[in-house]
C-alpha cells in the first residue's frame, strides 16, 4: 500500500487539511506534544478500517462539529483506489470503496457497511490488527513485547500470527469428538437394546400360531348368534311398527280435540267482533258531524300560520337593516377616531422635530473638527502606508536573528554533550586494551581446543569405520555358521532315517548287501565312519567361526564404549566452543572500539575549538552580519519617516470622537425631511375628518327612515297572537273525531269479511268432529293386535349382550394378533436397523479417532508449536540484521524456545527467553539504558513488522514510525537515522513522527503540525 493523498475534515483535532505523499519517500511528522501528528496517522487506520484509539464512535468527530470525514487514495499492485469514510454525530457511519479507471473513479461499493469493509480487505490483503502490527509502530507499544513475562511472550507471538484460529479449531474438533463419542455410546446402547427386542422372535410365532386357532374358533360361535338374533329382531319390529301406528293415531286424536277446541274459541271470538262492526255502523252521522267540524278548524289554523310566517319574515329583515346600518355607522365612527388620532400624532411629532432643529449650529461646529481630525489622520495613514514595510521587515529579520541564535545556541549545547561523550570513551580506552588482551589469550585457546575437537572427531570417525567393518564380518560369519548349522541337520537327518528302516525289520544282511547312502552334502555314499569324519569337520568349522564372532563382539563392545567416550568428549568441547563466535565478535568490537578511541582526541579537540568559536559569537552576537546591517538601515529609515504610531492611534481616536457629528448632521436632515411632511399632510385630515363626520349624518337619516317604512309593512300584515291560540286549541280538543272516523271507515270495510269468516269456522269445525270418530275407531283395532303378539325386546337385549362380550373379546383377540404381526415386522425392521446402526456406530468410532487427532493436532502442541519454531529463526535473523545496524554491531539477540527445568528427568520447560548480548557479554533486558533497550526494541518490532506483512501476503510498502526517540543520545540518534535510511529503500514510503530537533533536521522532507484556536494544521515543507 503506497498513500497518495489523505484528506481529512472535521476529524479529531483537524478541521480541514490535505496531505500529498506524492513525492515522498523518507519524511518527518514533527509538532509539539498534542499538536496533532498521531491523529493524522490514525485518521488512515480509521478510514481503511473503521479503527482508531477514540473510546466512542462519536470522538473523531471534531468538537463542535457535527459531521467527520476522511478519503484516502492509495496504490496498490499497480491499481490506485479511494476510500471515503464518514460519521455523522448520533448518527451512522457511510463507507465509499472506489477504483480508478482511466481519469474518473468507479465504485465498488457493496450493500452495507460489512460487505464493504470486507471488499476493502479483501483488496488490501491486510487487516487492522497486522497493520498496528506491521506497517504502524504505534506510540507507547515499542517495548510492549519485551515487558511481557517469558512465558508470555509465546503467547503474544501467536496473537500476533493469527494462531488463535488453530485453538478454535481445536475446541470445534474437541466438540466434534465430544459429539462423536456421545453418539457413539447411544449407538451402543441401541444395540443392546435391539439385541434384546431380537430374542423375543419365536416367542411372538408360537403365540399368533395359537391365538389364530382361537379366532376361528369364536367367529363361528359369533355367526350363529347373529342368525338368531336376526329372526329376534323381525318380529319385534313388526309389534314396534304397530305401536308406532297406535302413538301416531293417538297424537292425532289429541291434535284433533286441540284443533276443535280452538276452532270453536276463533268462531267465539269472531262473532263477538261482527257485534262491534255492527254498533259502530249504527254512529255513522254523528261520526261523520264531528269529523267535518275538525277540518274546518283546520282551515283556520292553517291561515292564521301563513299570517305568523310573514310577520317573522317582516320582524327578521328589519333587524337585519338595522343591524347593517349599525355596522356601517360604527365604522365611519372607527375611521374619524383613526383620523383624529393621526392629527394628534403629527402634532406631537412636529414638537418633538422642533426640539431637534434647534441643536443644528452646534452640529455645524463639529462637523468641522471632524473634517480638520480626518484630513490629519489621512496623512499619518499615507506615512504609515511608507513605515509598514519597513517595519515588516524589521520584525522578519528579528526572528530570523532569534532563530540564529536558538540554532547556534543547540549547536553548542550538542557539541559540548558530544565532548562529553568523547571523554568518557577516552577514559575507557586502558580497560578496552585490558580486555583485547584477555579476549586474545581466550580465542587463542578456544582455537587449540578446536584442533583437539577436530582429532576427537576423526577418532571417532576412525572408530565408527572400523565397527563397520567388524559388523561385516560378523555378518559374514553368521551366515557362515547358518550354512554350517543346515549341513549338520541335513547329516543328522539322513542318519535318523537309517536308524529307522533298520527298526522296521530290515536283516544287518539285507543292509549289507544295500549300497551305503547318499552323502546329502556331495551326494557321494557316505558310510558310518565317513559319516562321522564328516559331523566332526562341520562341527570343528562351527566352533572356530563361534570363536571368530565372540572375537568381534567384543571388539564392538570396546569400540562403542571408546565412541561413547570420545562422544562425551566432542559434546563438552562443543559446549566449551559455544562461545567461539561470541568471543570472536567480541574482539571484532573491541578493535573498533580501540580502533574509535584513537580518533576521540582529535575529534575532542575539533569539538571544543568549534564550541569557543560559537560561545564567542552568541556573547558578541558577531552572525548574521548582513541581517545586522540591514536592520541598522531599517532604523535609520524609520527615523527619517519620522512616523509613530502613538500619534497615529491619537489621529484615530480624534475621529472616533467627533464622528458623533455626522451621525446627528443625518438626523437633523432626517428631520427637516419629516417637519415638511407633516406640514403636507395636516390640511388632508381635517378634510377627512369633516367628511367623515357628514357621512355619519347621512347614515343616521337614512336608518330612521328605513325603520319607519319595515314597521308600516308588519301592520299591514295584521297577525293576532291570541287568535291563533284560541283556535289551535279548539283543533286539540276536536282531534278524536279524526280517529272516530277512520275506525269508521275500517269497520266498513270489514263487516263483510268477518261475516264470511263466522259461516268458515261453524263449517270447518263439523269436519273435524268427523275425523275425530273415525281415528278413534282404528286405535282400538292396534290395540288389539299388540295384545296378540308377545314383546321379545329382552331376549333381544340378552343376546345382543352375549354377542357384544364376544365381540368385545374377538377385537381383544384380533388386537392382540395385530399387535403380534406388527411386532414380528418390528422385529424385521429391528433386525436392518440393527445393520444400520451397527454401521453407524463404526463411522462414529472413526470419526471420533479423526477428531481426536486433529485436536492433538491443532493445538498448543501442535501446529501452533511447529509455526512458532520455524518463525523464529528468521524472526531472530532480521531482529540482528537491523539491529547491527542500529549499534553498529554491538547487540545481539537469541531467542530460546526451550529452557531446561531444575530437574534433570523432566522434560524441558516450553518458554520464549531473549538473550541480548553486547560488548560485556549477555545481560537482563532491565539492566540495558533507555536508548540501548529502545534499540532492541524497535529491532524486534521491524521484525516483526516484516515476518507479519509477509505472512499477510502483501509486500510492506509503507512504514510508519510513531515513538518517542528523546531516550537517545546523539550517537543512538545517528544510528537511529542512519539504520532509517539504510532500510528505506525496501520501503515506498516512510513516515516518522517525533518532537525532536536532531530529528527534524536530519530529513530533508518535513510534515510540520501545529495547534491552533482553530484545530491543527499542517504544512509540507520539501
Amino acid at each position: 500500500m503506497i498513500p497518495q493523498r489523505l484528506t481529512l475534515r472535521n476529524f479529531l483535532s483537524y478541521r480541514e487539511a490535505i496531505l500529498d505523499f506524492q513525492g515522498l519517500h523518507t519524511a518527518c511528522v514533527c509538532g509539539s506534544n498534542g499538536a496533532g501528528k498521531s491523529s493524522l496517522l490514525e485518521a488512515i487506520s480509521w478510514v481503511l478500517w473503521g479503527e482508531s484509539r477514540a473510546t466512542s464512535e462519536d470522538d473523531v468527530i471534531h468538537l463542535g462539529s457535527k459531521e467527520a470525514q476522511v478519503e484516502f487514495i492509495f496504490q496498490m499492485h499497480q491499481q490506485t483506489y479511494r476510500v471515503l469514510r464518514t460519521r455523522q454525530r448520533g448518527q451512522g457511519v457511510s463507507l465509499e470503496f472506489q477504483i480508478m479507471q482511466g481519469s474518473s473513479f468507479r465504485s465498488l461499493t457493496a450493500k452495507g457497511i460489512r460487505s464493504t469493509q470486507q471488499l476493502i480487505l479483501t483488496h488490501l490483503k491486510l487487516d487492522y490488527e497486522t497493520f498496528v502490527n506491521s506497517a504502524y509502530l504505534r506510540q507507547g507499544r515499542a517495548d510492549e513485547f519485551m515487558l511481557k513475562r517469558p512465558a508470555d511472550r509465546k503467547q503474544i507471538l501467536a496473537d500476533l500470527l493469527k494462531l488463535h484460529q488453530y485453538d478454535e479449531l481445536s475446541e470445534q474438533a474437541k466438540d466434534k469428538s465430544r459429539q462423536f463419542k456421545g453418539q457413539v455410546e447411544l449407538l451402543e446402547r441401541q444395540l443392546d437394546a435391539i439385541r434384546e427386542q431380537l430374542h423375543q422372535r419365536d416367542a411372538i410365532a408360537q403365540e399368533r400360531a395359537e391365538l389364530e386357532t382361537v379366532l376361528e374358533q369364536m367367529q363361528a360361535q359369533q355367526s350363529a348368534n347373529h342368525h338368531q338374533l336376526q329372526q329376534f329382531q323381525a318380529v319385534q319390529h313388526q309389534r314396534q311398527t304397530w305401536q308406532q301406528q297406535l302413538t301416531w293415531q293417538q297424537q292425532q286424536q289429541r291434535n284433533l280435540n286441540q284443533d276443535c277446541q280452538r276452532l270453536q274459541k276463533e268462531r267465539s271470538q269472531t262473532d263477538g267482533q261482527r257485534q262491534t262492526l255492527e254498533y259502530l255502523l249504527q254512529q255513522e252521522s254523528r261520526i261523520i258531524a264531528g269529523y267535518q267540524h275538525w277540518k274546518a278548524l283546520q282551515a283556520q289554523e292553517e291561515l292564521f300560520s301563513a299570517k305568523f310566517q310573514s310577520h317573522q319574515v317582516a320582524q327578521s329583515q328589519r333587524q337585519q337593516f338595522e343591524q347593517h346600518y349599525s355596522e356601517k355607522l360604527q365604522q365611519l365612527q372607527n375611521q374619524l377616531q383613526k383620523v383624529q388620532a393621526q392629527e394628534i400624532t403629527l402634532q406631537e411629532q412636529l414638537q418633538e422635530l422642533q426640539k431637534s432643529l434647534s441643536k443644528e449650529a452646534d452640529v455645524e461646529s463639529a462637523i468641522g473638527q471632524l473634517t480638520s481630525a480626518r484630513q490629519e489622520l489621512q496623512k499619518l495613514d499615507q506615512l504609515q502606508l511608507q513605515a509598514s514595510p519597513l517595519l515588516q521587515r524589521k520584525q522578519q529579520i528579528q526572528q530570523k536573528l532569534d532563530r540564529s541564535f536558538t540554532r547556534l545556541s543547540a549547536r553548542l549545547e550538542e557539541l559540548r554533550t558530544s565532548a562529553r561523550q568523547l571523554q568518557t570513551q577516552q577514559q575507557r580506552q586502558p580497560s578496552l586494551k585490558k580486555a583485547a588482551v584477555e579476549v586474545a589469550v581466550k580465542i587463542d585457546e578456544l582455537e587449540k581446543l578446536r584442533a583437539y575437537q577436530d582429532q576427537v572427531r576423526d577418532k571417532g570417525l576412525e572408530r565408527r569405520s572400523f565397527m563397520e567393518q567388524l559388523q561385516a564380518h560378523q555378518r559374514n560369519y553368521e551366515a557362515q555358521l547358518a550354512e554350517i548349522d543346515h549341513k549338520i541337520r541335513m547329516l543328522e537327518q539322513e542318519r535318523a532315517a537309517a536308524i529307522t528302516e533298520e527298526v522296521e525289520g530290515t536283516t544287518i544282511v539285507q543292509i549289507k548287501q544295500l549300497e551305503f547312502p547318499p552323502c546329502p552334502l556331495c551326494d557321494r555314499p557316505l558310510d558310518e565312519h565317513h559319516w562321522r569324519l564328516v559331523l566332526e569337520k562341520q562341527q570343528a568349522q562351527k566352533e572356530e567361526i563361534l570363536s571368530e564372532i565372540w572375537v568381534i563382539r567384543e571388539q564392538l563392545t570396546t569400540s562403542e564404549r571408546e565412541i561413547q567416550v570420545l562422544r562425551e568428549e566432542y559434546t563438552k568441547i562443543e559446549q566449551r566452543l559455544a562461545q567461539y563466535g561470541d568471543t570472536l565478535e567480541r574482539r571484532g568490537q573491541l578493535q573498533e572500539q580501540l580502533q574509535n578511541t584513537a580518533e576521540v582526541q582529535e575529534q575532542l579537540t575539533q569539538l571544543n575549538s568549534e564550541a569557543i568559536k560559537l560561545e564567542a559569537q552568541l556573547k558578541t552576537r558577531a552572525f548574521e552580519p548582513e541581517l545586522h546591517e540591514e536592520l541598522n538601515i531599517l532604523d535609520r529609515s524609520l527615523q527619517q519617516l519620522n512616523y509613530d504610531e502613538r500619534d497615529h492611534a491619537l489621529a484615530r481616536g480624534s475621529v472616533d470622537r467627533w464622528r458623533w457629528a455626522e451621525i446627528r448632521q443625518a438626523e437633523i436632515k432626517q428631520a427637516k425631511r419629516r417637519q415638511a411632511n407633516i406640514l403636507h399632510r395636516q390640511p388632508t385630515l381635517k378634510t377627512q375628518i369633516e367628511q367623515l363626520e357628514q357621512h355619519c349624518d347621512r347614515l343616521n337619516a337614512d336608518l330612521e327612515r328605513g325603520l319607519q317604512q319595515y314597521d308600516r309593512q308588519i301592520q299591514e300584515i295584521g297577525y293576532n297572537l291570541e287568535q291563533h291560540n284560541a283556535i289551535r286549541s279548539a283543533l286539540r280538543q276536536a282531534q278524536p273525531w279524526q280517529l272516530r272516523y277512520q275506525e269508521l271507515q275500517q269497520a266498513q270495510q270489514q263487516y263483510p269479511q268477518v261475516q264470511h269468516r263466522l259461516h268458515e269456522l261453524t263449517h270447518t269445525l263439523q269436519t273435524r268432529y268427523n275425523d275425530l270418530q273415525t281415528i278413534t275407531h282404528h286405535c282400538q283395532e292396534l290395540i288389539h293386535a299388540l295384545e296378540k303378539t308377545p314383546d321379545l325386546s329382552t331376549h333381544i337385549q340378552a343376546l345382543e349382550q352375549q354377542i357384544q362380550q364376544h365381540r368385545t373379546k374377538l377385537d381383544q383377540h384380533l388386537a392382540k394378533l395385530g399387535r403380534l404381526q406388527q411386532q414380528q415386522q418390528q422385529q424385521e425392521l429391528l433386525s436392518q436397523q440393527f445393520e444400520e446402526v451397527n454401521s453407524q456406530l463404526k463411522t462414529a468410532r472413526q470419526q471420533c479417532r479423526v477428531y481426536q487427532e486433529l485436536t492433538q493436532a491443532f493445538g498448543k502442541n501442535g501446529i501452533q508449536a511447529l509455526m512458532i519454531e520455524n518463525i523464529l529463526p528468521q524472526l531472530e535473523a532480521t531482529t540482528n540484521q537491523i539491529l547491527s545496524r542500529l549499534s553498529a554491531n554491538q547487540l545481539h539477540v537469541q531467542f530460546v524456545t526451550q529452557r531446561n527445568r531444575k530437574s534433570k528427568t523432566a522434560k524441558a520447560m516450553e518458554t520464549l527467553d531473549i538473550l541480548i548480548a553486547d560488548a560485556y557479554g549477555t545481560r537482563p533486558y532491565e539492566t540495558y539504558s533507555g536508548g540501548e533497550a529502545f534499540r532492541v526494541n524497535f529491532a524486534i518490532r521491524l521484525a516483526l513488522a516484516r515476518l507479519l506483512a509477509q505472512r499477510s501476503g502483501t509486500a510492506l510498502q509503507m512504514l510508519i514510525v510513531d515513538e518517542g526517540f528523546s531516550n537517545q543520545d546523539q550517537e543512538g540518534c545517528d544510528r537511529l537515522i542512519a539504520a532509517i535510511n539504510a532500510i528505506s529503500s525496501e520501503f515506498a514510503c516512510i513516515l516518522i513522527i517525533t518532537h525532536m530537533p536532531h530529528f527534524r533536521e536530519a530529513f530533508q522532507a518535513r510534515i510540520e503540525i501545529a495547534k491552533h484556536q482553530n484545530g491543527s494544521e499542517l504544512t509540507l515543507c520539501l
